[in-house]
């Protein structure tokens, strides 16, 4: 268990500042991100704060198609934006293509491993996650089909309003789900089933 919240708690951190990476890189932020660049133009919010309120949002989603909610799930929803907008106070903005090159490489990089880290600790998906496996469920359509409808309606939605889409939305979409898998193995956290009960016992 300790192990487990560590990994939570780290991840989840790791998870908002791989997003600060990104997006300082210029090159075109990760789908939900777009969507929430495109909201910080229309509202004195930062990105940390319209994150955490989206992802509010997400989670009244998840009444309708009958989700529960872990408690990773609750710390995901109100930890990754306020360590994203700290990730801002120290990441500077890529001014040249190499440094946006490199900026877009560690974000990706870390957001992959935060992600393995907290999926790996099994304390609940994080809210958009889970309004996709719940959507994949109710609807009974294919996962993948239910994750490109949702990554395309929010970039669509996040560009209208002024978020960035570039060749690292593109990169993102084609990468991350890779590189989770792969960090994914290196820390998912064993979870020992107890043994069912016998007469004798």
């Amino acid at each position: 268990m300790p192990r487990r919240i560590a990994q939570l708690l780290i991840g989840l951190f790791l998870y908002g500042i791989g997003i600060a990476f990104i997006v300082r890189s210029a090159l075109g932020a990760a789908p939900w991100d777009v969507l929430t660049q495109g909201i910080t133009r229309h509202v004195p919010l930062s990105f940390g704060v319209v994150t955490t309120i989206v992802s509010g949002i997400v989670l009244l989603l998840w009444i309708p198609i009958r989700q529960r909610l872990g408690v990773g799930t609750v710390v995901n929803a109100v930890a990754v934006g306020p360590s994203a907008d700290v990730g801002f106070l120290f990441i500077p903005e890529g001014e040249q293509l190499w440094q946006q090159i490199l900026l877009f490489a560690i974000g990706l990089m870390v957001l992959s491993a935060a992600t393995g880290l907290y999926i790996g600790a099994h304390f609940g998906p994080g809210p958009r996650d889970g309004l996709m496996t719940g959507l994949h469920q109710r609807l009974g359509r294919p996962i993948w089909l239910v994750r490109t409808c949702l990554e395309v309606t929010v970039v669509v939605i996040g560009w209208a309003l002024g978020g960035l889409v570039g060749v690292g939305t593109v990169l993102f979409a084609l990468l991350v789900g890779p590189l989770c898998q792969f960090f994914l193995r290196i820390f998912a956290v064993p979870i020992e089933l107890r043994p069912a009960r016998t007469r004798e016992d």
